[in-house]
C-alpha cells in the first residue's frame, strides 16, 4: 500500500488475525488520537508563551467573546465551557492571582459576583488569540478549503451521533 503508516500496518495485522471483525474504525480513532497527541502540545505551547494553560485561555476567550464589558457570572462560564463549577473556581483563582480577571459583586444580586476581564487580561487574550489563530491556520494549511469543510461536516456528524460533552 502506497504511503502506508503504522495504523495501516496495525489494520492489516488485525485483518489477518481477526478477519471476522470489522476493525476499520480503529484507523479513524487511531488517527484522531495521533493527531490529538501532536496538535495539543503545539497549541499549548502558544498559550504557554502568554503565561496561560489551555483552560485558562478558554476562560479569557469566553469573556472576550461576550463583548464589552467582558463580564460573566461563574455559572455562565461553566456552562459555556462545559465544565464543573469547582473546576471553574480553580481556573478563576489562578487567573485572578495573575491579574487577568477580577471578581466583582454583582450589582443586580449582591449575593453573587461577576467575573470581569481586566485590561491586562484583554491584552493577554488578544495577543494569545492572534498567535493561536496563526498557529492553527498553519497546522491545517495542508488541507484545501473543500477538505476543511468536508472534515468539519464529518466531525460534526460523528459528534452529534456520539453525543457532546456535558458539564
Amino acid at each position: 500500500m502506497a504511503n502506508a503508516d503504522q495504523i495501516d500496518l496495525m489494520l492489516d495485522q488485525w485483518r489477518r488475525e481477526r478477519p471476522d471483525l470489522d476493525l476499520s474504525a480503529l484507523g479513524t480513532f487511531g488517527r484522531l488520537g495521533q493527531l490529538t497527541a501532536v496538535l495539543l502540545p503545539a497549541v499549548e505551547r502558544v498559550f504557554a508563551r502568554h503565561g496561560l494553560r489551555g483552560g485558562e485561555f478558554d476562560v479569557l476567550a469566553a469573556l472576550r467573546r461576550a463583548g464589552r464589558p467582558y463580564t460573566m457570572i461563574p455559572s455562565e462560564l461553566s456552562a459555556v465551557l462545559m465544565m464543573s463549577r469547582a473546576g471553574m473556581t480553580n481556573r478563576l483563582d489562578r487567573l485572578e492571582a495573575a491579574g487577568l480577571v477580577d471578581r466583582r459583586l454583582d450589582p443586580a444580586d449582591r449575593r453573587s459576583f461577576r467575573i470581569v476581564l481586566t485590561d491586562k487580561g484583554l491584552e493577554t487574550v488578544d495577543a494569545a488569540l492572534t498567535e493561536h489563530a496563526a498557529n492553527i491556520g498553519r497546522l491545517i494549511s495542508v488541507l484545501s478549503e473543500d477538505e476543511r469543510a468536508a472534515l468539519n461536516r464529518t466531525l460534526r456528524v460523528l459528534q452529534d451521533a456520539v453525543g457532546r460533552p456535558t458539564a
